[in-house]
């Protein structure tokens, strides 16, 4: 395994500092056919804690990493060759909780524990707007297929806002409880919540009506995800489990046992057949067709706090406390 420093030079507005981002490339040894067995292509360096959000662009080359409660700080990076080539400084007061970028590419979305959801153009890495709607934490962002509205999920409650537009739409609903996750399905027809007392809730985006809602998990649901046929929603809590939802009656398919603590994020590879999860005990790969777990990667040394897998289904990037960032890749 080959080490590379990187010298990256970072402009702060006053001064240029240099910084060193270390990479760690992992030959091509074997060939693998699905994420049962990755290789880690990747080590990425140069957050000063715990990296809490990650998100690819559309076209998988660009990563965005968000940064923890002291740095608040957006960083992104090739995928291609694993340089740095951005750094967001001071994007929020405090932690960077939720990113997203747009399917057309050209916005990236964040939100914080300060109450604020910013927009910045990819591609510029300049800030566009400030979405000041909430009262406060907004813990999750989705965008609809079509790039054309954003919603974000709160402890206040759930908002719908014009992207190309930049301007709020409405207010979706009001909670007492935290919202913790959002996902919207495949057709943008549904929205999914998940809040801290272990409830998830679908609620049509036309109408904004409550379709269904059921107690998922004994304590709160850290992440929801659609499947990518958009026929099954994937819940996870802190409650150590995971599980598969039938969308159309509400029943449980499935649950995935195997983490040993909380279950902090979870992602679907775009091919439907692999589900990624992450905790303290490292990041978990499930069959999504059996159930079965195939691996884990302890390659985080303290717990893992978000998983992302690239559009393309290639790669799959992982951020832990331990303020690393890990980029595997499958063929």
């Amino acid at each position: 395994m080959a080490a590379v420093a990187l010298l990256i030079p970072i402009w702060d507005g006053v001064n240029i500092h240099v910084a060193e981002a270390a990479v760690k490339v992992t030959p091509d040894s074997q060939t693998t056919q699905s994420f049962a067995n990755p290789q880690l292509l990747y080590t990425l360096r140069g957050h000063a804690g715990t990296v809490k959000s990650l998100a690819f662009s559309p076209d998988s080359k660009i990563l965005a990493s968000g940064g923890a409660e002291n740095e608040g700080v957006i960083r992104l990076w090739n995928l291609v060759n694993g340089d740095r080539v951005g750094t967001i400084r001071k994007a929020h007061k405090t932690a960077v909780d939720s990113l997203v970028i747009s399917p057309d590419g050209q916005t990236l979305v964040s939100c914080s524990s300060d109450h604020t959801i910013n927009l910045w153009n990819l591609k510029s890495q300049q800030f566009s707007r400030s979405f000041q709607g909430h009262t406060s934490n907004v813990m999750s962002l989705a965008v609809s297929p079509d790039s054309k509205v954003l919603i974000s999920g709160a402890l206040d409650g759930i908002r719908l806002w014009d992207l190309p537009q930049q301007r709020p739409l409405s207010t979706l609903v009001r909670f007492e409880n935290s919202i913790h996750t959002l996902a919207i399905s495949p057709d943008g027809q549904t929205l999914a919540s998940g809040d801290f007392k272990g409830v998830t809730k679908l609620w049509n985006l036309s109408t904004g009506k409550l379709i269904r809602e059921f107690t998922a998990h004994s304590q709160a649901v850290s992440t929801v995800a659609f499947t990518p046929n958009g026929e099954n929603l994937i819940t996870a809590s802190r409650d150590r489990t995971i599980k598969l939802w039938n969308i159309n009656n509400g029943e449980l398919v499935r649950t995935l046992v195997g983490h040993n603590n909380w279950v902090n994020a979870i992602a679907i590879n775009p091919d439907g057949k692999t589900l990624a999860s992450a905790g303290r005990d490292g990041i978990k790969l499930w069959n999504l067709t059996t159930g079965q777990l195939i691996n884990t990667l302890n390659e985080h040394t303290d717990w893992v706090s978000a998983i992302a897998f690239s559009p393309n289904g290639k790669m799959l990037a992982s951020g832990g406390f331990d303020k690393q960032i890990k980029v595997w890749r499958s063929q």
